[in-house]
């Protein structure tokens, strides 16, 4: 297990060189290292920022320090979700009972990763399959940065960084090609745990 960590940051949940050769250790070493602890570093900032201000009963600097814990926050979390969404021995199709939602909302599996896949493909930042409570369905959300075009309420089950970062190392300008590579190490088993725990709390 790879012990690189910083306090704050969750630690990969499998070795850097674990999936390659679809994405490398040195694009994971800076992705984990440098990127997410970028933002674990920006979003406890943030929260001193706001703890200070309370105490000092002075706000001016209140707003910007709200808008960096969304935009690390949600850094935080999403990259996160995306380590966990992936393992060495990841790839195939969903089973079981998600297999099932995503043929139920989505017509087919080959409907919804075609629809995944043109999310990715034009997000600035993420390509999220996230089941909203409100309708009560799996969703696929294409968000900018990390928190624009979110939908509220909804909670991501898959995740897949898109951000230049993510790829470019390994694949240039082909993110399509890191697209397909992501699928050959998406952990489905994982992502039906998450199914079940947001359906578990929601319904």
């Amino acid at each position: 297990m790879p012990e690189h960590s910083e306090p704050g940051l969750p630690p990969l949940p499998y070795d850097y060189d674990a999936l390659e050769p679809h994405i490398s250790e040195q694009v994971l070493t800076w992705h984990h290292d440098t990127h997410h602890q970028g933002y674990v570093n920006g979003l406890e900032s943030a929260e001193e920022t706001l703890a200070e201000n309370r105490e000092s009963g002075e706000f001016g600097s209140s707003a910007g320090a709200l808008g960096n814990v969304t935009h690390n926050g949600c850094g935080h979390y999403l990259h996160t979700l995306f380590w966990d969404n992936m393992a060495p021995n990841g790839g195939g199709e969903p089973e079981g009972e998600l297999a099932d939602r995503i043929a139920e909302d989505f017509g087919s599996y080959e409907g919804w990763k075609g629809e995944f896949e043109a999310a990715a493909s034009a997000a600035g930042g993420w390509a999220l399959l996230v089941y909203d409570p409100v309708a009560k369905q799996l969703r696929n959300v294409a968000v900018d940065k990390h928190d624009q075009g979110a939908l509220w309420g909804a909670h991501p089950i898959l995740a897949l960084d898109v951000w230049e970062h993510s790829y470019y190392y390994d694949y240039g300008p082909a993110r399509g090609d890191f697209i397909d590579a992501f699928f050959e190490v998406v952990d489905w088993s994982e992502v039906a745990d998450q199914y079940s725990t947001a359906v578990g709390h929601f319904e």
